[in-house]
């Protein structure tokens, strides 16, 4: 009985161990990995930015309150088009024609001043002084020989002391008249020159208000500066509007412009005049063209974001572009003709080299290769391979050099 037991376990162990070691020998074989290749192949490749911006007119036109006062009339909609000339509201410049008034006439006031004081002052007053001098000085004469006869007279007796003394009392008061009068004419001539100088100031400056008041009156109307669109009109009427606000905003759509948000790592890599594609959502299949204008002096935040603001100029022939949409941006940065190209998902970076996996007889070569331009999709391959191999794109396992491999070649 215990020969039977020790020869079934003898028998068990002996097609157990062939059995494990067949499992141990099946499971030590790995299955050969299946992976997608692709041919190396000539292509005309351009390397690009592609990010998103805002339209903005170049030459926006902004129409602003001259004068505080009220608006009366709006006789257009935002966002109309309007042409150069056409009025487009009107302020209330009641109070503002009253102020010119007053000022038109102090100025024709101040400048009849200045014109008679350029003459010598004005002719009566001048002839009033110089009459009443002139008289007096006569006066004066007459009463000085009187003097000078009746004293001679009172000393021949011929003449009384109290004659020669009203005489003489007469001729103080003269003298004292002449002596004022002379006085009088020395400040009407000091007036005189003064005028000369104080009022082409005045008249100046009186001049200039009225100036500045009739550009006020004239800016009542507020009328298109250009051909374009009323891409704002925040006035309505009845609003009290102050100095400054804006009124009304005209911008010509046919040259736009983008301000591009360019990432900072990006920002190497932009010139001037550099080829720009836009598209926009809300009009899916078209492109505007045009080019990059002026490169950012900083860099900002915008959200999560580090970026410059790269200027591109727009051309917006069909006026279907407007201002302040959001749109995408793609910078033309270089373009090659039928140069050698792999796709980005082939390559393998490390550190700074470049590697791909050239498929020769279903084994993976690891091979270096230089790259050149490069967009979202493929790498310009300088050197390395050539037209026509064949390299490995990522499998679901890690690819390594002299590794066998199942191909599948990429639709």
């Amino acid at each position: 009985m215990g020969w039977t037991i020790s020869k079934r376990v003898w028998l068990i162990l002996g097609l157990a161990i062939p059995l494990a070691g067949v499992l141990l020998y099946l499971n030590s074989r790995r299955p050969t990995p299946e992976v997608a290749v692709v041919k190396v192949e000539r292509r005309d490749l351009s390397s690009s930015i592609t990010s998103n911006g805002k339209v903005e007119p170049i030459t926006p036109h902004t129409l602003r309150a001259k004068f505080d006062g009220f608006v009366s009339q709006v006789l257009v909609s935002e966002n109309q088009m309007v042409r150069a000339g056409q009025l487009l509201l009107t302020l209330d410049d009641t109070a503002i024609r009253a102020q010119l008034d007053q000022v038109r006439a102090q100025l024709a006031s101040e400048a009849d001043d200045l014109r008679a004081a350029q003459a010598g002052g004005r002719v009566d007053q001048a002839a009033r002084v110089a009459g009443e001098l002139r008289a007096a000085e006569v006066q004066h004469d007459m009463l000085e020989e009187q003097q000078e006869a009746l004293t001679k007279l009172v000393a021949a007796r011929a003449a009384t002391p109290d004659e020669l003394a009203r005489n003489r009392t007469a001729l103080e008061r003269a003298i004292a008249e002449v002596d004022q009068l002379r006085k009088a004419k020395q400040q009407f001539e000091h007036q005189v020159e003064l005028d000369k100088q104080r009022l082409p100031l005045s008249v100046s400056h009186l001049q200039t208000e009225a100036a500045a008041l009739q550009q006020k009156i004239d800016s009542a109307r507020v009328t298109a500066p250009v051909n374009g669109a009323l891409v704002s009109l925040p006035a309505r009427v009845r609003d009290f509007v102050h100095t400054g606000d804006l009124l009304a905003e005209v911008a010509d759509l046919a040259q736009l412009r983008v301000r591009a948000y360019i990432d900072e790592p990006e920002l190497g890599r932009l010139e001037p005049n550099q080829a720009v594609e836009i598209t926009w959502d809300a009009l899916p299949g078209r492109i505007w063209t045009g080019h990059t204008e002026s490169m950012p002096r900083q860099v900002v935040a915008r959200g999560a974001r580090n970026v410059g603001e790269v200027i591109c100029s727009i051309s917006n022939d069909k006026m279907q572009l407007i201002p302040n949409t959001t749109v995408d941006v793609h910078i033309m940065l270089q373009t090659r003709p039928r140069v050698l190209t792999v796709p980005r998902g082939a390559v393998e970076i490390d550190g700074l080299h470049r590697y791909v996996y050239r498929v020769d007889r279903a084994r993976l070569h690891r091979q270096e290769i230089k790259v050149g331009i490069a967009n979202a999709i493929d790498y310009e391959v300088l050197s390395g391979v050539q037209e026509g191999d064949t390299v490995a794109l990522p499998a679901g396992v890690p690819l390594r050099d002299n590794q066998a491999v199942r191909v599948v070649l990429q639709e």
